[in-house]
């Protein structure tokens, strides 16, 4: 049998679970990993052969060998998965020990997961990564939720593995009760989504209308990045337009078939916002898009059936609609913050996670995929109004939100005009319209509602719920 030598233990040795490994090692950590696959095995002990790790194909000696009490992280697949690694795990492990999800686990399966392992004093965590491969080696942004005292035996593990900020500053932080930190992260996911889609309608305009080649559409996202949309997301789509194609001529992203997949977090947050009454419309419209991308059979067939009604017109003046399109751009990617910061809130109060929204924004600032300048603006908006409920209202945001949106105003109307579509950055005006007016016609779907259900009705001049005989 194996003497207890290894800080913790990692189960699931594919890209993200071997990186997190070899970074835990850089930081003083000693670690067991364990995967089926004994290549996989093999393959982590060579990667770090000049470090404390063991790796194991037994689960019986890999739990052995780590200290008590033990702290084993789970990187595999979620879903069903995770449950026959726990049902492998648990014979072997004993009250006030710690397993970690870090994979993307849905957030209910977190809960029962939870729930479940209490049962035997074993404390389940859910903990969110964000920043791909080379995060999970060389710094994450790490969103860990669960039971306070079981976060804290690894909170100094996670604070000297994840990215840091500021000088320093370390991007973890404990995120909240319960299932809270993979709530975090899908809805991080959620913002990813629209983001990226709002980026990819940036694109389509500036190829289409403004007729810009991928050199100039290059250098468009590249001084974007040096200015107030500074962001991951905008940094690595500037260096993809230059990427030369190694299979044919030209550049890589006109080879690329115009087709997106998803792995389902987007659309866990479109259900979970409809389940809980909050409106995330620019973010439902990326997932609709990635659908509606997926039908290219179907978009081939329905282009040589239908034109566009209107022609596409040709843009006049590229350097003034380059100026326009940044500041809708800017004003939309704030809108997708305040649809995803506004739902985090909304959940917090529903599932009693006790989240801070402001400790979420400081934690993105570094290491994951939505990482931008405006982050910090977001972070001090919640940090100066701890009780904000939307920061559109904050003192932060409402001048610039008020003068931008004339900006997206423009670009979505031109692209409805030309037919070119563009969901998201239109779901974010109508969200902004729709979150602005003191007065929405639901009044007459209350009326309706009534009519043919009696479902009843409030009214603006007397308290009270009523219901009306109509047509009587």
């Amino acid at each position: 049998m194996y003497q207890p030598q290894y800080n913790y233990g990692m189960i699931g040795l594919g890209t993200m679970g071997c990186n997190l490994v070899l970074n835990m090692c850089d930081h003083g950590y000693s670690i067991a990993g364990y995967d089926k696959d004994e290549k996989k095995v093999t393959q982590l002990l060579a990667l770090g052969e000049d470090k404390k790790i063991g790796g194991f194909t037994d689960i019986a000696l890999f739990v052995a060998a780590l200290e008590s009490p033990k702290v084993v992280m789970l990187l595999v697949p979620a879903g069903v998965i995770v449950d026959a690694v726990l049902s492998d795990l648990m014979p072997f492990l004993k009250a006030n020990d710690v397993v970690v999800d870090c994979g993307n686990s849905h957030f209910t399966d977190t809960q029962r997961r939870i729930l479940t392992l209490a049962n035997d004093g074993i404390h389940f965590m859910g903990l969110g990564v964000s920043g791909g491969e080379t995060g999970a080696r060389f710094g994450p942004s790490i969103m860990p939720g669960g039971n306070v005292t079981a976060y804290n035996k690894i909170a100094p593990m996670l604070q000297a593995i994840a990215a840091k900020v500021d000088g320093g500053e370390a991007c973890t932080a404990y995120m909240g009760q319960g299932a809270a930190g993979h709530y975090v992260k899908m809805v991080h996911n959620g913002i990813e989504y629209a983001n990226m889609q709002m980026l990819a309608e940036a694109y389509h305009l500036l190829k289409i209308y403004a007729k810009q080649s991928n050199v100039q559409i290059h250098s468009i996202f590249n001084n974007w990045n040096k200015g107030r949309l500074q962001s991951y997301l905008v940094e690595i789509s500037a260096a993809i337009f230059l990427q030369k194609d190694d299979l044919a001529d030209g550049m890589l992203i006109d080879g690329i078939k115009d087709t997106a997949k998803q792995k389902g977090t987007g659309a866990w947050m479109s259900q979970d916002a409809m389940a809980i009454g909050a409106a995330i419309p620019a973010i439902d419209a990326a997932v609709c898009a990635r659908i509606l991308s997926s039908l290219k059979i179907e978009r081939v067939a329905a282009a040589n059936l239908f034109k566009n009604d209107e022609e596409i017109q040709v843009c006049k003046d590229v350097d003034t609609f380059i100026t326009l399109l940044e500041e809708a751009l800017y004003a939309a990617f704030i809108l997708t913050y305040a649809q995803g910061l506004s739902m985090l809130q909304k959940a917090s109060d529903t599932y009693k996670y006790e989240i801070n929204i402001a400790t979420v924004a400081s934690i993105w600032r570094g290491g994951c995929i939505i990482r931008a300048a405006m982050l910090n603006d977001i972070m001090k908006a919640y940090t100066d109004e701890p009780k904000l409920i939307n920061m559109l209202t904050s003192l932060t945001f409402k001048d610039v939100v008020n003068s931008c949106t004339a900006s997206l105003r423009k670009v979505v109307l031109l692209a409805v005009k030309s037919g070119t579509p563009v969901p998201s950055f239109c779901n974010n005006l109508q969200y902004f319209d729709s979150y602005k007016s003191a007065w929405l016609p639901a009044n007459l779907v209350q009326a309706q509602r009534d009519f043919f259900g009696a479902h009843t009705y409030e009214r603006l001049d007397i308290e009270g719920i009523f219901h009306t005989k109509w047509g009587e």
